[in-house]
């Protein structure tokens, strides 16, 4: 009884760490900041951006950014 519930702990372990978690890419850090006090968005959360794209803090507030190109390795 024990090694069943052992080999069923372990394969749902397997299992849960094969999940995907959230978006496959985050947003890209900000250095920057404008001097505005309160910038314009263009967005507000990714649901409000075209497909393929994320909101994302920028320059000067939020605006729909694609996927940064994958550096090869």
């Amino acid at each position: 009884m024990k090694a069943v519930a052992a080999l069923l702990l372990v394969g749902m372990l397997i299992l849960w760490a094969e999940l995907p978690t959230g978006s496959a890419w985050s947003c890209p850090p900000v250095r920057f900041t404008c001097a505005l006090h309160n910038p314009r968005n263009a967005c507000l959360v990714d649901r409000h951006c075209p497909r393929g794209k994320k909101c994302c803090r920028s320059f000067c507030g939020k605006k729909c950014i694609s996927k940064p190109p994958a550096i090869p390795v």
